[in-house]
């Protein structure tokens, strides 16, 4: 399953139709330590690059954008009790939405791994 990265730090796979989506592990990094996490209801239609969800760290609050198009369908409630799993482990356990995608070629417009990467790197 491959990784694909938007430029506004949030990772997605898809399985089946159904975009998982997190924040990339630079991102966590610059937050610091994550205090908060609010996510979007399950059924809430969200829209590319718009706002989908938020990360509060002990320095900012910052949202995460939706990579791509489509309805919520699941959301990480472990991160309601346990915000600090986007440290340990961003971009694995700390998925923060699974989104029916509306419009799969979404997909195309995001970086794959290495063009993330020297994007980070400026």
């Amino acid at each position: 399953m491959s990784v694909k990265y938007s430029k506004d730090h949030e990772w997605v796979t898809v399985e089946n139709g159904i975009a998982t989506i997190g924040i990339t592990n630079h991102a966590q990094e610059q937050l610091g330590d994550v205090v908060f996490v609010e996510l979007p209801a399950v059924g809430k239609a969200v829209t590319k690059d718009a706002e989908a969800a938020v990360v509060e760290s002990v320095k900012a609050a910052s949202e995460v954008y939706a990579p791509v198009t489509g309805e919520v369908v699941a959301v990480n409630a472990e991160l309601q009790g346990d915000p600090g799993l986007v440290n340990r482990d961003a971009e694995g356990a700390a998925w923060f939405m699974k989104v029916k995608l509306a419009n799969p070629a979404e997909l195309d417009t995001l970086m794959d791994r290495a063009a993330y990467d020297t994007f980070v790197a400026g």
